[in-house]
């Protein structure tokens, strides 16, 4: 969903902005899904300023990870991730550009293994 085509829906504002930050955290789901074969069980999205996401994913560890989790393997753990969310940053930024109808200029993506808690976090670029 574009900007433009997001003031063409009904509602408020607001309500237009909740349902494009619904998007979004769905399309989290389904990148992490695809990419560790499992999604998180709790997502939450907003903005933090006009021109940041911050997408906050939790318990979204396979049994695998969890259990390098256990045997504090916490850094591997951490590496392993960022490998991946490096290897895929295309398709993470894709999604917010579609979705938003806004440039994605930066990416940052993070966890902590020992919460099992992932940040992805999308600097935009500012409206005109």
């Amino acid at each position: 969903m574009d900007s433009e085509a997001a003031q063409q829906l009904p509602g408020t504002p607001e309500q237009r902005r909740g349902l494009q930050l619904t998007e979004l955290s769905n399309a989290m789901v389904r990148l992490y899904k695809d990419q560790f074969g499992r999604g998180p069980t709790k997502v939450v999205t907003n903005y933090a300023g006009p021109n940041v996401l911050i997408a906050t994913l939790e318990n979204s560890l396979t049994p695998a990870e969890q259990r390098m989790a256990e045997l504090g393997e916490h850094r591997r753990l951490r590496d392993t991730r960022m490998f991946f969310q490096h290897a895929t940053v295309d398709q993470f930024n894709e999604a917010v550009e579609r979705i938003t109808g806004r440039r994605v200029r930066a990416f940052v993506s993070g966890i902590d293994t020992e919460q099992d808690v992932s940040s992805e976090v999308f600097y935009l670029e500012p409206l005109p």
